[in-house]
């Protein structure tokens, strides 16, 4: 498994989402590996790292970074994740939560939650084959979709994530996307946030056109965020006007400001 380590001090740990990878953090690393070390992964089948006949999902991600934690002896963990990587993150705080000395979600997947129905439509919705299909458009078309306001850095996130993208054949690729859709719909973190003690901050972009999906649920953002947020002991939310979905690189200033001070400060909820 691919991975960046860079700076020095207390450690921070970051879990990208769907199909991107870890330099998706690299305007937080830039700023934050002056005070803090900085680790970002690449999941298994994404980015850099190995791509293979795996059981990818939230579990299986969630084991592999566990295995590089334990590898690198890390302990008390400032954990961030990003969409599914915060789905993911959620799943390592449940499960090590010795290990966790903070958690932070940008914009997680898993507040939303479907019944069957509702998970047959998304996936139907999506059309899996066809949206990460090999033409570059669709591909642009998914990380435009991601930012309200689209900054210049897009394009070069574009270029690198489809030339990742043909290092593999799309098959795998296709069916690694189609495997972690499924687990994120299907074996979601919803009714275990309760258990959560570790204390929580959650960053939503106001703009998120992602979740929650206005199709099946036609809520804003902050509404989906504000009732979830009530079932984590020890949260704090913060919604971000004017932001999109990838809110640490379109907001990045912003988001390393509430990292530090959040990480730095006494926590109230």
């Amino acid at each position: 498994m691919n991975y960046i380590d860079e700076g020095e001090g207390d450690t921070f740990l970051f879990i990208h989402g769907l199909a991107t990878y870890a330099l998706s953090w690299r305007k937080n690393i830039d700023e934050l590996k002056k005070s803090y070390r900085c680790i970002a992964v690449d999941l298994p089948g994404n980015g850099l790292s190995d791509r293979g006949d795996y059981p990818y999902g939230i579990s299986f991600f969630a084991a592999s970074v566990y295995e590089l934690i334990a590898k690198l002896n890390l302990k008390n963990i400032v954990l961030i994740g990003h969409s599914m990587g915060g789905q993911v993150a959620i799943r390592l705080a449940l499960l090590y939560p010795e290990l966790i000395n903070k958690l932070i979600l940008c914009a997680p997947a898993g507040f939303e939650t479907f019944n069957g129905f509702e998970r047959s439509l998304y996936k139907s919705a999506l059309q899996v084959l066809d949206f990460f299909a090999s033409e570059d458009v669709s591909l642009a078309k998914t990380i435009r979709t991601s930012f309200y306001q689209v900054p210049s850095f897009a394009e070069q996130m574009i270029d690198e994530l489809s030339l990742l993208m043909h290092t593999s054949s799309l098959h795998t690729y296709r069916n690694m996307i189609e495997m972690c859709i499924d687990s994120m719909l299907s074996k979601p973190v919803f009714d275990e946030l309760s258990l959560l003690r570790t204390q929580t901050l959650v960053l939503y972009g106001e703009r998120d056109a992602l979740i929650p999906n206005r199709m099946i649920h036609p809520v804003t953002t902050r509404k989906i965020a504000e009732e979830v947020i009530k079932l984590i002991p020890h949260a704090k939310l913060i919604m971000i006007p004017q932001c999109g979905h990838f809110l640490q690189i379109e907001k990045a200033e912003l988001v390393n400001a509430y990292l530090k001070e959040f990480v730095k400060g006494s926590f109230s909820s």
